[in-house]
């Protein structure tokens, strides 16, 4: 059934009207600011910040430790293909990188770095690597506590391992309930901001490379979401499996694309770098500037990050989760790269592109925004780069929807089952959600499943906290048996044979 342009308008209005005054609240809750030394702060990235900090001092800089032993557990080395689970390292982080890096890493940086000055894009940096250490607490929490189901496949996230912790201390009623609000703000969240922005993002990049509102698809929402839903649907049909296959393909690709074609902009932009660079540093440390010196640059610098990267929602370990592994602490080690990939890597390259390239043009005076600033700095020294540009923030959107439908998945069977008919009835509604979001504009229904996504941190953080000291003899144990060869490495000396195990190897 197509939606009419008057029914989709009349169906945006009702839903508007009704959600609006809702997510208002709640987004006024969630994203409030806290006056902080003449600051005003969100708390909600505060709160965020400091446990990525901790957890870096806590767990002694493990996102520098382990950096070299996670590049070798996504490499293979130590991959047990008889282990339990459904996917391998890399395809889990694959993933995991591909539900988090999305149209914010071109768009949002931008943004960011017109709000906070260039000095943003040091602090994004910062951010991105305190967030190594959270996103491995979570992720190896998500992989111990995991649950196994009757036909092979495993379902693991943040409400197992909250509900965990509460029904170990007597309090199984309790540590359900907080298990089943995490659960039911992430399905809201998945087909928020993980699935109809995302289609409507991706609907807005192909009409601009298409001809803009001369395009043949710029009055045909309807047809370009029900190709986009059907073509999610293929993925997401065939569960985990079928979704870490494409990711671990799409993935490498969209990246190299995308990071090849800002490297061109930023070599092409030579001259200019060792200006770029000393004006992100100064501008770091600025006391005083128009942009709040400092403190602003930390503020935006930071929420920018941590909105990009996920560390603390918890979300990432559900697809870690489903990893191949006997050893907890490994996959959380692979998460390390997660957030270098998507904020250290990406994102770095992307204010680089806007430093070099947007400020020595003039064109931080042409009132540009977002993706729009981006896409501008790319046409000012190669008049098609745009379209690279806006393959790749296709891709960045397609395969943002292909993870979250995981997620959404796996929070569905934790409130309802995991029989294939409740299954099958969440991947239908996702698709659905997908196609809407190119027709309507629902801004109340994003800002009220953005708001919940974020409200899920505090659960997810507070839990990652009573669950550190675990995490750090995880972690520690299991280094210490790659150390001392307890854990066997695959990739260098084949699967063990049966005079392998007598002997321990």
């Amino acid at each position: 059934m197509v939606i009419s342009a008057p029914a989709a308008a009349s169906i945006d209005t009702a839903v508007e009207s009704m959600l609006a005054p809702v997510a208002a609240a709640l987004s006024a809750f969630v994203f409030a600011k806290l006056p902080i030394f003449g600051y005003e702060i969100p708390w909600i990235v505060l709160w965020l910040a400091v446990a990525a900090s901790f957890f870096t001092l806590y767990l002694g800089f493990i996102n520098i430790r382990g950096f070299a032993l996670a590049l070798r557990l996504v490499r293979g080395d130590y991959h047990d293909p008889k282990a339990p689970g459904e996917i391998s390292h890399f395809q889990a982080v694959a993933t995991a990188v591909s539900g988090t890096v999305g149209v914010g890493n071109i768009g949002g940086v931008a943004v960011a770095i017109v709000i906070g000055g260039p000095g943003a894009a040091f602090w994004l940096i910062v951010a991105g690597f305190l967030s190594m250490s959270t996103k491995l607490v979570e992720c190896t929490l998500g992989v111990k506590y995991r649950k196994y189901n009757p036909d092979g496949s495993v379902s693991g996230g943040p409400m197992y391992y909250l509900e965990h912790w509460l029904s170990s201390r007597g309090k199984p009623g309790l540590g359900k309930g907080l298990g089943k609000f995490y659960a039911l703000s992430m399905v809201i969240g998945c087909l928020g901001i993980g699935n109809m922005f995302q289609s409507n993002q991706a609907y807005v990049q192909f009409v601009s490379i298409t001809g803009g509102e001369a395009s043949f698809f710029a009055d045909k929402g309807w047809l370009f979401g029900l190709a986009i839903a059907l073509v999610v649907g293929l993925v997401i049909i065939g569960g985990i499996r079928s979704i870490a296959a494409v990711a671990s393909k799409i993935v490498p690709f969209m990246a190299v694309l995308y990071l090849c074609s800002a490297l061109v902009i930023v070599i092409l932009s030579a001259e200019h770098i060792p200006a770029a660079i000393e004006l992100i540093v100064s501008s770091a440390f600025s006391v005083e500037s128009a942009t709040g010196g400092m403190i602003g640059a930390i503020i935006v610098g930071f929420q920018r990050a941590l909105f990009s990267n996920e560390a603390g929602l918890g979300s990432a370990s559900i697809a870690h989760s489903a990893v191949q592994t006997d050893h907890p602490a490994s996959e959380g080690l692979v998460s390390l790269l997660e957030p270098f990939i998507d904020t250290v890597v990406i994102c770095t390259l992307s204010s680089l592109v806007i430093v070099v390239t947007a400020y020595p043009a003039g064109l931080m005076d042409q009132g540009l925004e977002g993706i729009a600033l981006t896409s501008a700095a790319f046409e000012h020294h190669v008049s098609w780069a745009p379209y690279p540009l806006a393959v790749a923030a296709l891709l960045f959107a397609f395969s943002t929807a292909v993870a979250w439908s995981y997620y959404g998945l796996k929070a569905w069977t934790y409130l309802f089952s995991e029989h294939p008919v409740s299954e099958g009835i969440f991947k239908l509604a996702f698709c659905a959600f997908l196609a809407i979001g190119c027709m309507i504009q629902l801004q109340a229904v994003l800002d009220f499943a953005d708001a919940m996504v974020f409200l899920i941190s505090v659960p997810n953080i507070l839990g990652l906290y009573l669950f550190a000291p675990e995490v750090k003899k995880e972690v520690a144990s299991f280094i210490a048996k790659v150390k001392s060869g307890e854990v066997h490495n695959y990739r260098r000396d084949g699967v063990p044979t049966a005079a392998d195990a007598v002997r321990g190897v």
